[in-house]
């Protein structure tokens, strides 16, 4: 269960990013037991800038699909909540039906801007936010997880405010922290983790600061690492490759021995479990009808 994954402050956790079906399934594949559903991934892979072009109604219907394509758990991007408290609960509502484990919701201003795009961004009122956050764990119960995610480091405003908004957010019933930074590396989030004394789970996204050794990771009793946007990087990578090469040569017979196999497709999405549901289920009517074409009736 999420709540296994991200409030377990004895051993660290993985999230991995997933934005449609084929990421999540891979990122099963490869024994992630939790994935994150990434508001900028999500869309990226549906054409929107990660600004709010994207509908709550979009990322829930992709939400749906990433579920159901992985059956792991999954937390949710949920931006600023896409609005006021109103509709913070009816996306949670929502996520809640489609099958989400949990939900992030951050104390940006709606319409949010991506984390690493501009500067200063402005900040929620702590009390709003707060009413936000209570009226999504409402929503929730206890269906879903609820993690608060604090923009005060990305907005420049400092330690002491980042705790405040930290220390408030864990009153009004969020079950774990997400502190944010956009540093290249990991100095502000372990002078967050000393100061905040494992109060509650603390999740970090290491974007930025990605050469931070995972053990430094664990010895500040970080909760869980998000891993937030890598393979829609990858993916875009590698369809830009394909793309210019297919285009420069004419042909894709250079670009086949880098690229899956149809057969490895097939095998990712389980196409011999549908030929033997097909036998199972279609396979009598199917052999009535071969005994009558057989016969001439």
């Amino acid at each position: 269960m999420l709540r296994a994954e991200i409030c377990n402050s004895r051993e660290l956790s993985f999230l991995m990013e997933a934005h449609d079906g084929l990421s999540a399934a891979i990122a099963k594949r490869a024994r992630f037991t939790g994935l994150w559903a990434s508001g900028l991934s999500i869309a990226c892979s549906l054409g929107y800038r990660d600004a709010n072009e994207a509908s709550w109604t979009e990322i829930v219907d992709v939400v749906e699909r990433i579920v159901d394509s992985s059956e792991l758990p999954v937390l949710v991007d949920g931006d600023s909540g896409f609005g006021n408290f109103n509709n913070a609960r009816l996306v949670t509502r929502k996520l809640r039906q489609r099958g989400a484990a949990g939900v992030a919701i951050e104390d940006s201003c709606f319409p949010k801007l991506n984390s690493f795009v501009g500067n200063r961004h402005p900040l929620a009122d702590i009390d709003e936010f707060s009413g936000r956050l209570r009226a999504v764990k409402d929503t929730a119960a206890d269906d879903l997880v609820l993690v608060a995610r604090t923009e005060a480091l990305i907005a420049g405003h400092g330690m002491d405010e980042a705790l405040s908004r930290a220390h408030a957010y864990a009153d009004a019933g969020a079950d774990a922290i997400i502190i944010h930074s956009r540093r290249s590396t990991a100095d502000e989030i372990l002078s967050f983790t000393r100061a905040w004394q494992n109060r509650l789970p603390v999740v970090i996204v290491p974007t930025k600061y990605y050469r931070t050794p995972i053990s430094i990771y664990r010895e500040a009793r970080v909760s869980t690492v998000i891993w937030a946007n890598h393979t829609m990087r990858a993916a875009m990578a590698a369809m830009r490759e394909v793309c210019r090469r297919i285009m420069a040569e004419e042909s894709t017979a250079g670009i086949e021995p880098n690229i899956a196999t149809l057969e490895e497709v097939f095998e990712l999405f389980e196409y011999d479990e549908l030929a033997r549901a097909e036998a199972e289920y279609c396979g009598p009517m199917l052999n009535r009808k071969q005994g009558l074409v057989e016969t001439g009736s």
